[in-house]
């Protein structure tokens, strides 16, 4: 299995993430965290739509009116990048928590899982895994995580990972997507800095797992029993987020980082910090969105 990865959006930005492409409107969202920006990137033309916010956008969702869900610092709030109209929906944690919100996603129940991390440089297992569901109700569902990453559904709805990238580990839930309920949950993979400390996920429609191995420049695929079926080397030293998209969902996406990275090794990377493409071996499938209407 190959890969070779073009650069789409060259943005140079400190922590692109959580890329989800729109069927609807064949646009790939996608966010910089610490630049407090949500790119909107035309895939028919290129052409590229950008909305700035008042603190971190640490990820994104699409709703099923169309407008977006998204992660601040603190809180959640309804976005529609036609209108620029914002709601305030809900605050998950305090203002003043040493913590904010990391990766996040639409669940198959419709509701938005979003997980915290602690923000300091000598950061402990004080953060924690939420469910917001569509009438602004926020329940904590994991405690005891240093960064809360990896959220991804298998196609059917009934498996859910999740990792800290910090364990480094992945785990595997069985997910009820009427009550969005998790149990059973079971160690994945446990990692280390070599195979790439588990950062954002996703699964393709084969039931495997895809993880970004933030430290290590490569992105690992995971068969359903936990063992690297393939693992990719990366144009880009810190990849942060793969997702499917496109003409079939044959399209992988991929966002990165630069911050904190040693300017030796950004040198001589391509598209480093930005969006990257590669025509996928394997299909994914639709997002979930969130039942805001």
């Amino acid at each position: 299995m190959q890969l070779e990865f073009n650069c789409l959006a060259d943005i140079k930005g400190r922590v692109a993430e959580s890329p989800v492409y729109d069927e609807r409107t064949k646009r790939l969202y996608f966010v910089d965290i610490l630049n407090r920006t949500i790119y909107g990137l035309e895939l028919s033309s290129d052409a590229r739509g950008s909305w700035s916010f008042e603190s971190e956008v640490c990820s994104i969702g699409l709703c099923a009116s169309g407008a977006l869900v998204v992660a601040l610092r603190h809180s959640i709030i309804l976005f529609d990048p036609e209108s620029e109209r914002r709601v305030d929906f809900c605050r998950v944690e305090e203002e003043d928590a040493p913590t904010r919100l990391n990766d996040g996603r639409v669940g198959p129940d419709g509701a938005f899982w979003v997980g915290s991390m602690d923000d300091r440089p000598q950061k402990q297992p004080i953060a924690a895994l939420y469910r917001v569901d569509p009438s602004g109700r926020v329940e904590r569902k994991v405690e005891g995580l240093v960064t809360s990453n990896g959220l991804a559904w298998t196609a059917d709805g009934e498996v859910m990972f999740h990792s800290d990238t910090r364990g480094p580990w992945i785990d595997r839930w069985r997910f009820d997507r009427e009550s969005g309920a998790i149990s059973e949950r079971a160690r994945f993979a446990t990692l280390d800095d070599t195979i790439g400390r588990p950062d954002g996920g996703s699964c393709d429609a084969e039931g495997f797992y895809w993880s970004a191995g933030v430290s290590a420049g490569r992105l690992n695929r995971f068969a359903p029993d936990g063992s690297v079926a393939d693992s990719f080397t990366l144009p880009v030293p810190a990849p942060t987020m793969p997702c499917f998209g496109g003409e079939d969902f044959r399209t992988l996406y991929l966002t990165s980082l630069t911050e904190g990275r040693a300017p030796e090794l950004l040198a001589n990377a391509t598209c480093a910090g930005g969006l990257l493409a590669a025509e996928s071996p394997v299909a994914g499938f639709p997002s979930w969105r969130f039942l805001d209407i």
